[in-house]
Formats: C-alpha cells, sequence, structure tokens
C-alpha cells in the first residue's frame, strides 16, 4: 500500500515566495496605500512609470505582471484620481501611452522611502551579499516560469 504524497508548505517554494509578498503588500497596502486610495497594483503601475518613465500600456502590463485588462481599469482609475495621464502613443495611434502626471510624481516620490523601509524591515537580519543573491535567485526562477509558459504555447 503506498502512502499518500505529503507536502510541507512551511518548506515549500512557491508557498513561501507568496506568503513572503502577500504580508508585505498587506501591511504596505494598509499603512502607506491606503489612505491614498491606492492598491499594490495602483502602486506598482505608478512605480514602473516613475522607474522608467512614459510607457505603453502592453509593455506597462508586462512590466507590473498585471492582466492587460485589469491593467486598463487600474490606469483609468489613475487617470480620474489625476495620478497619471494617458495619451496616443507616438509610434502608433493604436498604442496607449501612460505617464505620471506631476501629481502622481509627488505622490510617488513620498511613497517611494517608505516603500524602501518595508524592504530594510523584511530583509533585517541578511547581508547586502545574501539580500542581491536573494533578488538574483528570484529573478532567475520568475524568468523559468516565463520560459516555461513560453514554451508550453
Amino acid at each position: 500500500m503506498t502512502r499518500p504524497a505529503k507536502l510541507d508548505l512551511g518548506d515549500y517554494l512557491p508557498y513561501l515566495v507568496n506568503r513572503v509578498g502577500s504580508i508585505i503588500a498587506e501591511q504596505f497596502g494598509a499603512e502607506a496605500l491606503a489612505e491614498h486610495g491606492l492598491s499594490i497594483a495602483m502602486w506598482r503601475v505608478m512605480a514602473v512609470l516613475a522607474a522608467n518613465g512614459s510607457q505603453r500600456q502592453i509593455d506597462l502590463a508586462e512590466l507590473t505582471s498585471i492582466e492587460s485588462s485589469t491593467l486598463s481599469r487600474l490606469v483609468t482609475r489613475l487617470v480620474r484620481m489625476r495620478l497619471v495621464t494617458r495619451s496616443r502613443s507616438t509610434r502608433s495611434n493604436r498604442e496607449v501611452a501612460v505617464k505620471l502626471s506631476p501629481k502622481g510624481s509627488a505622490l510617488v516620490a513620498r511613497l517611494i522611502p517608505i516603500a524602501q523601509d518595508y524592504e530594510a524591515i523584511a530583509s533585517a537580519g541578511l547581508s547586502r551579499e545574501e539580500l542581491a543573491v536573494l533578488k538574483d535567485c528570484l529573478r532567475r526562477i520568475y524568468g523559468n516560469m516565463k520560459s516555461r509558459l513560453g514554451a508550453a504555447r
């Protein structure tokens, strides 16, 4: 008789990654974003725009890991809040470019140090080198999964 397979969630990488991401997002969202009416997804959009400048909506979807139709709704809300602007891309009339408004830039500038504090709290006890290795490993794991998805199509 075979024993049923067991999985120790406490030692299962996808669970650990999700657990860490969830608690940081929950605390940062409640303590820093909620007072501004922002969700974590909206924050990701704004942070990407702050780091990379104006982006086509399709590129924003890739950079933020937000599904296109969800991203479109988020951008609409951010436009209504006057945190971003949306215009036709210079490359094509069919493409939409999104960029931070001055109000959005000012808000991101206030939130970035808070986000960095959360990262510092979360990574307390790790050396600079350990943190760099952890980030590199997570990027490679993400790349592995993206490659798998592409190979399956």
